[in-house]
């Protein structure tokens, strides 16, 4: 019997998730997805084997990994995710007063970033006009050259800008430029919103809207 691994939501499990998510067509070796997903062969295999018990994903005559049931799978680490609690988050204030003004100033740095959140969302669905913007950084070290960048001020509470060191540099995977932007994966984007406070909930509705329209013409073909 296969090796299970008890919780497929801990940080390097999701990184399997996010593969099978962002790519729901694809059938995968288990030594394909583990490389894609940057994890180790047994790691892979333990939580393709609780996802197949779990009946997320099946397996063919091949033995070819895919994902059956997308949505739920997403719903669920959704609900079980929280943004603010699960990564370490410094607040900074801007002096720029405009959020158009700002988020282009991100076009300008020169250190591995990502929006997620509202400000993220605002992107890519423009719903809910975000008050703050939650930018993950790869590279803790990279901090005082962005904060130089975008003319950052630390404060204790009260702030606009928030840099957020992920709990798993996997937040960064399917990430793509919107206009010059970097913008985390539609499948981030609804996991960091559902729990997401003033309005994240309303935001995830209209994630989750595409990331459907998309798997269906995606499916389909």
């Amino acid at each position: 019997m296969a090796k299970r691994t008890k919780n497929i939501f801990e940080p390097k499990a999701t990184r399997v998730l996010r593969v099978l998510l962002t790519n729901p067509r694809e059938r995968w070796r288990i030594a394909t997805l583990a490389k894609e997903a940057g994890v180790s062969l047994g790691w892979t295999h333990a939580v393709v084997a609780t996802l197949q018990e779990q009946k997320y994903v099946a397996r063919d005559e091949n033995y070819h990994v895919k994902v059956v049931d997308p949505i739920r799978l997403l719903k669920r680490w959704a609900a079980v995710h929280s943004f603010l609690t699960e990564s370490r988050i410094e607040t900074f204030h801007t002096f720029e007063r405009q959020l158009e003004p700002f988020l282009n100033q991100l076009k300008k740095l020169e250190a591995s970033y990502a929006l997620t959140g509202l400000s993220g969302a605002w992107l890519v669905a423009p719903y809910v006009r975000p008050v703050s913007v939650d930018v993950y950084i790869a590279d803790r070290t990279e901090t005082d050259k962005i904060l130089r960048t975008l003319e950052l001020r630390p404060v204790e509470r009260g702030g606009d800008v928030r840099l957020v060191l992920p709990y798993d540099k996997g937040v960064f995977y399917g990430a793509r430029s919107i206009d010059g932007i970097e913008v985390v994966s539609n499948t981030q984007l609804y996991v960091d919103l559902v729990n997401y406070p003033a309005r994240g909930e309303e935001a995830s509705t209209q994630i989750l809207r595409l990331i459907e329209e998309e798997w269906s013409k995606v499916l389909a073909a």
